[in-house]
């Protein structure tokens, strides 16, 4: 439909993919998922991110029908289909194992369940065809999955999901089994595939690189809770919760008496390591001082590791004695703290520490 570029008229917002309702899962007297409320908007790439036990499994189960809720209600593209099973709910599940037929090609696998739907032959070889060439395995038809790798297997089940054109796609820790190498690949690949399809893609991951990397949005969820929702940066930049700062990367978590000396306020504050300057302390005096604007203490550094791409330390304050770790890049010739026990100071921006609910 053309956009209606009536002057005073505004654009139709995005449809809503999925909505959840209060929706709540009890197993007994362990709640898994409580009242969840969240909408997913159509052609998004939707993360849910948490450890072990959070609920998030759980969550996408309610969502493809495969667990019903104790209370409250999953709509699907504007329709209520809290009560109707998998088959009729216009969404497709890839599972971390790939489920694929070892006995078929990859061409037959891809075009198994448009076999079921009684699809006929030459359509549905040119569906599975045009499935494969969405993941790039168009010249791969005629295999067998013992003869690919993991990720090809992984995007053949992709492709396989796909075939059928489902108004949503659950992916449930589907890299969980690749190398990091591959699981990296595939990141990409699935952005891509998604951007390229149009389709609605709702990650579960406890890889909170994983959901940054990947999505437009994501919830994080704590205990069957959500905690918070938002794009990426948001996140990660400006944490609902403790909690939220303490899993979506890593950060330094300041309470109490620390946090007084640290920020000159009372609460709780997260200062993420990377936005921690760090310098020995001989070199800090012959610059002078720092910047208008900024925090800054002494310590001596405790620990050193190197990790790649950048070098992580652990620093014990001179005042307080708390701990903090700073990130710093290993760009070309930037001078780096050596040495454990070497003196340094620290600076951050005042910003950079921000406050979070205890």
């Amino acid at each position: 439909m053309a956009e209606d570029k009536t002057p005073g008229t505004r654009p139709a917002p995005p449809a809503t993919a999925v909505r959840l309702t209060a929706l709540t899962k009890d197993f007994g007297t362990v709640r898994a998922v409580d009242h969840a409320e969240l909408a997913i908007q159509e052609g998004e790439f939707f993360s849910l991110l948490g450890p072990s036990g959070s609920g998030k499994s759980t969550l996408l189960r309610l969502i493809a029908g495969f667990e019903r809720p104790t209370s409250g209600r999953v709509e699907l593209a504007g329709r209520d289909v809290t009560a109707l099973p998998p088959h009729r709910r216009d969404v497709h599940t890839v599972f971390q194992d790939y489920a694929l037929f070892p006995h078929m090609t990859v061409e037959q696998n891809v075009g198994y369940a448009l076999r079921v739907a009684g699809v006929r032959k030459d359509e549905r070889r040119a569906r599975a065809r045009e499935a494969l060439a969405t993941v790039r395995l168009e010249d791969y038809g005629a295999r067998r999955p013992a003869q690919l790798s993991g990720g090809q297997r992984q995007r053949v089940a992709l492709a396989r999901a796909l075939v059928d054109r489902p108004g949503l796609l659950l992916l449930d820790e589907p890299l969980g089994a690749l190398d990091l190498k591959l699981r990296q690949e595939m990141q990409t690949e699935l952005k891509q595939i998604q951007r390229t399809t149009g389709i609605t893609f709702l990650l579960v991951t406890h890889d909170q690189e994983e959901a940054l990397t990947m999505s437009d949005r994501l919830a994080v969820l704590d205990g069957g809770r959500i905690a918070q929702t938002g794009p990426p940066q948001e996140i990660y930049d400006r944490p609902a919760t403790a909690f939220v700062a303490g899993f979506v990367g890593v950060t330094n978590l300041v309470r109490g008496a620390a946090a007084q000396r640290l920020t000159g306020r009372p609460g709780t504050y997260s200062i993420r390591p990377e936005r921690i300057r760090i310098t020995p302390l001989d070199e800090w005096d012959r610059a002078g001082t720092g910047s208008p604007g900024e925090r800054s203490v002494t310590g001596r550094i405790t620990d050193i590791a190197h990790a790649g791409p950048h070098t992580r330390f652990r620093v014990r304050l001179d005042e307080g004695g708390d701990r903090l770790t700073v990130l710093r890049l290993n760009t070309s010739g930037s001078a780096l703290p050596a040495r454990a026990d070497t003196p340094v100071r620290l600076a951050w921006d005042a910003d950079d520490a921000y406050p979070v609910p205890s």
